[in-house]
């Protein structure tokens, strides 16, 4: 399936925690009428970015300077390190308005935290021979509520609660003039997930393979069962919420596991088995 023009699917990272260097941490572009939304900022989210903008998504702009709303799903380390590239680096290349980010309890510590981190860098910016504007190196954050948390002329974004761990965790619905977008984000099945998610045009959805679990240790194999999805169960999924198109994202995969192509091979496969509908195992940069 590809793009309806108005709206695209850009997927900026499609990593895990494992450094897989073809792969960006999570981070998933949505754009509506040349306006992007981000969700997610894991490692590489700015340069993931300027490659886009270098294939052809202008609208996100070069380094990432015209994004200025940004989702997050929960506060791991892989979804969010790329948090202080997202703030300084699309100001460093013009981006005069404050970063608005939406997020779970905590975001709003991690923002001061990085701010004041970083504020040596902003001060010696503002104030040096090439002076950058005093407002772009700032970042407003949201602590959000499962429901409607945003909205604007492009787009209505719900959130509604994910399982993860223990941390307070989200699954987004991007509903656009031209099409209705899920992001999983991490999470084991929940029927949240269902009733949002029927009859969607894009559900983008983290996996593990169930090859690849029976290979892990017990104690691995709890935690994926626990707080991510299989292959078999989203097989279920899909056949019960009938997206238009499911893209698979975050997938699982043990460090010295099989390599990449060889882990899309079979966890296409795997869905496969029960589910007819299209699908597909996203890239970095990857356009839908």
């Amino acid at each position: 399936m590809k793009s309806n023009g108005t709206t695209r699917v850009v997927m900026l990272g499609t990593g895990t925690p494992r450094p897989d260097p073809d792969r960006a941490g999570p981070a998933t572009a949505i754009v509506v009428n040349d306006t992007p939304y981000l969700i997610d900022f894991g490692t590489g989210v700015i340069r993931r970015t300027t490659a886009a903008y270098e294939k052809g998504v202008i609208a996100l702009g070069y380094g990432g300077v015209n994004i200025k709303t940004a989702f997050l799903t929960h506060l791991h380390s892989d979804h969010t390190v790329g948090y202080p590239d997202l703030i300084f680096t699309p100001w460093t290349m013009g981006r005069k308005e404050p970063l608005e980010v939406y997020g779970p309890k905590g975001i709003k510590a991690m923002t001061e935290h990085v701010l004041m981190a970083w504020q040596v860098d902003t001060e010696t910016r503002v104030s040096g021979v090439d002076p950058k504007n005093s407002t772009g190196c700032n970042a407003t954050a949201h602590e959000i509520a499962p429901g409607v948390i945003y909205q604007d002329r492009n787009v209505t974004v719900t959130a509604f609660s994910a399982h993860h761990a223990t941390v307070d965790s989200f699954s987004f619905r991007f509903d656009t003039p031209g099409r209705t977008i899920v992001i999983s984000g991490d999470t084991s099945p929940t029927q949240s997930l269902l009733d949002n998610s029927r009859g969607c045009d894009v559900l983008v959805h983290e996996v593990y393979s169930i090859a690849d679990f029976q290979r892990d240790s017990p104690q691995f194999q709890e935690f994926r069962r626990r707080y991510h999805t299989s292959s078999i169960e989203l097989a279920q999924i899909a056949n019960t919420v009938k997206p238009g198109l499911l893209i698979l994202y975050h997938r699982g995969n043990r460090a010295g596991g099989l390599v990449t192509c060889e882990m899309d091979d079979i966890l296409l496969a795997e869905i496969r088995r029960t589910y007819a509908g299209e699908v597909v195992a996203a890239r970095d940069l990857d356009i839908f």
